[in-house]
C-alpha cells in the first residue's frame, strides 16, 4: 500500500532537512549539512547566498572555508561541495559505459600530465593541448580535478589524487542524499538532477531498494527514504519569516512536474524558471512569493502578491544580511510591485 503525501508535507520536510526554517549554528559541521547535495555556484557566489540562507554568521569568505571545495559537479555545473564528500559529486557521476569512461579518464590523464602539480587558468592547458577548455569538465567525474571560479575570470584548475571510493558506491550515496533533501523522488528525477544516464540512475536506486518506501504524491508515484517517513508525517513547525534563495538554490533546482508541486501557478513558474539566468526566489513563511535580483548593493524584489508590512520587513532584514564580496555598506531594497 502506497503512503500518501500531501504537497504541504513534502515542502515542509524539504525546508526542515535543508535548514530553511531555522538556520544552523556557525561551523564546519553546519556547512557540510548545508551542502549535503552540493550548492550550485554557476551564478557567481550563489553558493555563498545558499549558505547564508541556512547557516548563522555567514560572511563573504564562507564559501572558501577549508571544509568546502569547488568542483564541476552535477550537470557539469560549478558546485561548492563538502571536501570530504568530493567523491560523491565526481566519481558518483562517472558513466558505466566503458568507452565513455575511458574518454573521461584520458582527458583527466592528459590534463594531469600537463599541469604537473601546478594550478592555472584553464585557458593555458587548453591552448597547449589544442582543445576547448570546456573539455576539461569531462575530467571532473574522475574525481581528480578541483577548480576555483571567481565569476568574472576563467576558472583556475588543478589536479588531486583520485578518491579511493567505488564509483557505484559513490553514486548510491549521492542518490541517498538526493532522496533525503528532495523529499519524494524518482530515478528519472535523480538522473536529470545529477546529469547522469537513466541506466546509472536506475542502478543507484536498485541498490537502495531495501531502504526505500513507495509513496503517492500530487504529481505521481515516487520514493522516499524509509527513515524519513516519521519526519514527513510529523507536524510542521513554524516556517522562517523570510529567506532569499539565490539563482539555482537547491530548494527550487527542479525540473518537469516537480516544479508544479513547488509553484502552483504556471505563469509564476515561467517567471522563476526563465529561459536565461534564473532570478533568486523569495521564500516567505514557507511559500515562494516572488523573485529577486541584485546589482551591487541594490536588491530588487518582485512580489507575486501583496505582502504585509511584517513580511516586507522580514525580506528587507534578509537582504541586509546578505554577504556580498566587494560590496561595502548597507544593502538597499527596491520593491517592483
Amino acid at each position: 500500500m502506497l503512503l500518501d503525501l500531501t504537497r504541504e508535507q513534502i515542502l515542509a520536510f524539504r525546508r526542515r532537512v535543508s535548514a530553511l526554517d531555522e538556520r544552523l549554528p556557525r561551523g564546519a559541521r553546519s556547512l557540510r549539512r548545508a551542502a549535503w547535495v552540493g550548492l550550485q555556484d554557476s551564478v557567481p557566489r550563489a553558493a555563498l547566498h545558499s549558505i547564508n540562507a541556512r547557516v548563522e554568521g555567514a560572511h563573504p569568505a564562507s564559501w572558501e572555508d577549508p571544509s568546502l571545495v569547488q568542483v564541476w559537479g552535477p550537470r557539469f555545473c560549478t558546485y561548492v561541495v563538502p571536501a570530504q564528500d568530493r567523491a560523491l559529486f565526481t566519481l558518483g557521476r562517472l558513466p558505466d559505459d566503458p568507452g565513455v569512461r575511458a574518454r573521461y579518464e584520458e582527458i583527466a590523464a592528459r590534463l594531469h600530465a600537463y599541469l604537473d602539480g601546478r594550478a592555472m587558468a584553464d585557458a593555458e592547458p587548453a591552448r597547449a593541448l589544442g582543445v576547448n577548455s570546456n573539455l576539461f569538465r569531462y575530467a571532473a567525474p574522475t574525481g581528480t580535478v578541483l577548480i576555483r571560479w571567481e565569476g568574472a575570470r576563467a576558472p583556475t584548475i588543478w589536479t588531486v589524487p583520485r578518491p579511493d571510493v567505488d564509483p557505484l558506491a559513490a553514486r548510491r550515496e549521492l542518490a541517498r542524499r538526493y532522496l533525503h533533501v528532495f523529499g519524494s523522488a524518482t530515478p528519472a528525477s535523480f538522473a536529470t538532477w545529477a546529469g547522469i544516464g537513466p541506466i546509472e540512475a536506475d542502478a543507484a536506486f536498485d541498490g537502495l531498494k531495501r531502504s526505500l518506501t513507495p509513496v503517492r504524491t500530487p504529481i505521481g508515484e515516487a520514493w522516499i527514504l524509509t527513515r524519513d517517513e516519521p519526519l514527513l508525517r510529523a507536524d510542521s513547525g513554524p516556517a522562517a519569516a523570510a529567506r532569499l534563495l539565490p539563482s539555482g538554490d537547491t530548494y527550487y533546482l527542479l525540473q518537469g512536474a516537480d516544479r508544479e508541486l513547488l509553484i502552483l501557478d504556471p505563469q509564476r513558474r515561467s517567471e522563476l524558471w526563465t529561459s536565461r539566468v534564473w532570478p533568486g526566489a523569495v521564500l516567505v513563511t514557507g511559500e515562494i512569493v516572488g523573485t529577486w535580483r541584485r546589482a551591487q548593493a541594490k536588491v530588487t524584489v518582485q512580489p507575486w502578491r501583496r505582502l504585509s508590512r511584517a513580511a516586507r520587513d522580514a525580506v528587507e532584514s534578509e537582504a541586509a544580511r546578505l554577504p556580498v564580496p566587494g560590496v561595502e555598506g548597507q544593502i538597499s531594497v527596491g520593491w517592483d510591485d
